[in-house]
């Protein structure tokens, strides 16, 4: 089967996870991290989300799950052994078009999960469309040694840099070759010895005028260079 890559902004929106164990609380941990809404449905729940519970960041059934419990959620995550409920979840959430994943049973998903390398806003997803997680966790475990927390500032760089180059109104073209030219060859290496004035010169001399001294004064304390 082929998956069509996507990233979904979950923020505010009703999320459901059946089960309450190991599995259910990582997936928890990932929804309430882009902001959804989490609704856990299970009779118990591990120490880490009941804390989650005490502190009001999730809803919580203490039950088993029943017919009708999606009503409303944007996103299932059946995250529980029992074969029973996984064949029920997914077949409520089919009835209702809703997107559901079956923890560990790509037939019982309309969506999976891929490994994924986060550094701060930038994520790098790894998927073999369910054919072998062991390789996924294989190539995600290489591209966390190789692309270090310095990626996930110069993601945030570029996203501070780019109203003020988009505010010029130039055409979709120019602007592509303006972005590329700022992402200099030995950036990455600038950003891990923290010095800020081959960055500041590179993005002065890239941008000229087109930079604000408002933006480059929030880089520097983004960067946290005096």
């Amino acid at each position: 089967m082929k998956y069509f890559p996507v990233n979904l902004d979950i923020a505010g929106r009703k999320c459901t996870v059946v089960g309450g164990g190991k599995v259910a609380a990582r997936k928890v941990g990932n929804l309430l991290e882009c902001g959804g809404k989490v609704q856990v449905i299970s009779p118990e729940l591990t120490t880490g989300l009941q804390e989650l519970h005490q502190a009001k960041r999730i809803g919580w059934l203490q039950r088993q799950y029943r017919q009708g419990d999606l009503r409303g959620s944007f996103l299932v995550i059946a995250a529980t052994d029992n074969e029973l409920v996984q064949a029920e979840v997914f077949t409520e959430a089919g009835k209702n078009d809703q997107l559901i994943n079956v923890a560990d049973v790509p037939q019982r998903c309309n969506f999976i999960l891929p490994a994924t390398v986060k550094r701060d806003d930038l994520t790098i997803s790894i998927s073999t469309a369910g054919k072998s997680p062991a390789l996924a966790r294989q190539l995600r475990q290489n591209l966390e040694e190789m692309i270090g927390p310095e990626y996930g500032t110069l993601a945030e760089i570029m996203g501070l840099l780019r109203p003020d180059v988009l505010k010029q109104g130039r055409p979709h073209e120019e602007n592509k070759i303006i972005f590329a030219a700022l992402l200099h060859e030995h950036f990455i290496d600038w950003i891990r010895q923290g010095n800020w004035d081959m960055i500041k010169e590179h993005l002065i001399r890239t941008l000229g005028d087109n930079i604000s001294l408002e933006c480059l004064n929030t880089l520097e304390k983004v960067l946290d260079y005096d």
